[in-house]
């Protein structure tokens, strides 16, 4: 018996890095999926990577209520259920200190990162209840420990940390886990644009190397794996858990981005 087997999971952001991961793992494990992106373009090359067996797709922004709303009601309407919400969509631009970030970056950023979890949590929370889901978000370590010229992005991810504790403390009751995950760096599409944005993009791949106490950078797949654990029967002792999923980011000294 796979870890998944039947499970209906609700991916948002699932069509690129982390969350293509995480939508190839789930899929490998057993699950149905709903997968929710904002780009048409993205959707398609995640086509071409995933077996369109048991799985649909849906265009649809996350900082726009009505449009998770009508995405869940799809979800509902192909596979009858949701087992899991994975709220994995997310933006990381710009990187910037706070006093150089505009208005509607600020904005556009917590619409995302944060208000997303809001609304995929208010439209799907019905189902949920029944069948005493979970619920995952997709962090990051800088949300504990900050980050140089990143303000906002750093607050965000902050603000899904405080707001998984409390959601698991809200939805215990009915049975529902709320975990999250915080990766440190991971080579994906949003890495290498925040990479760019530095001030010496050159030195980025050894500086990510070395923050990590295990020497190196790693792919996506090592946060899938542990998604997989967090929304399986395995965890299912487990909740209001911020997993680091790091190298050993946060230990000891780490070498001073330049």
């Amino acid at each position: 018996m796979q870890l998944l087997d039947n499970k209906v999971v609700f991916l948002t952001g699932g069509t690129e890095g982390i969350g293509l991961e995480c939508a190839t793992a789930y899929q490998r494990a057993g699950a149905k999926l709903c997968i929710i992106s904002n780009t048409a373009e993205s959707i398609t090359l995640a086509k071409e990577r995933l077996l369109d067996q048991d799985i649909l797709f849906v265009l649809a922004d996350v900082s726009v209520a009505d449009e998770v709303k009508d995405a869940t009601a799809q979800a509902v309407l192909r596979f009858d259920r949701i087992d899991v919400i994975h709220n994995n969509a997310g933006i990381s631009s710009p990187s910037k200190t706070l006093a150089d970030t505009t208005e509607e970056e600020w904005t556009k950023l917590f619409d995302t990162n944060v208000k997303g979890i809001y609304h995929t949590t208010k439209a799907g929370i019905g189902e949920l209840i029944k069948t005493r889901g979970v619920i995952l978000n997709t962090g990051s370590l800088v949300g504990e420990i900050g980050q140089e010229r990143h303000a906002v992005y750093s607050a965000t991810k902050g603000a899904v940390s405080a707001l998984t504790k409390s959601m698991a403390l809200d939805y215990a009751v009915h049975g529902i886990r709320v975990n999250a995950v915080a990766p440190a760096g991971v080579w994906t599409p949003m890495l290498k644009n925040w990479s760019s944005q530095q001030p010496d993009p050159s030195s980025i791949e050894n500086y990510l190397n070395e923050i990590h106490a295990l020497g190196y950078c790693p792919e996506g797949d090592v946060v899938a794996d542990a998604c997989l654990f967090l929304i399986s029967g395995l965890a299912r002792f487990i909740t209001g858990c911020i997993l680091p999923v790091s190298g050993g980011a946060e230990l000891g000294y780490r070498r001073m981005m330049v």
